[in-house]
């Protein structure tokens, strides 16, 4: 899955899907897609990326209270 990152529109290949939909991991593990050389891969945050339409991350996968309210209720 690619998705981009806010400061600069660079793509990123997410390379843990599971640390990606799992919203108790912060950061997540990638490889910037830029240049002619396979970059090495690195963490990266989940608040400083995005989906390539512009979209932001679901509130599931960057929040673990998500649905604390509904408990209140």
């Amino acid at each position: 899955m690619f998705l981009k990152k806010k400061q600069n529109g660079h793509l990123v290949e997410i390379l843990g899907l599971g640390d990606l939909f799992n919203p108790m991991h912060k950061m997540v593990p990638g490889r910037l897609h830029y240049g002619e050389e396979l970059q090495d891969p690195e963490k990266f945050a989940k608040s400083d990326l995005m989906f390539p339409s512009g979209e932001d991350l679901p509130r599931c996968w960057v929040d673990p209270h998500y649905r604390d309210s509904e408990l209140k209720k």
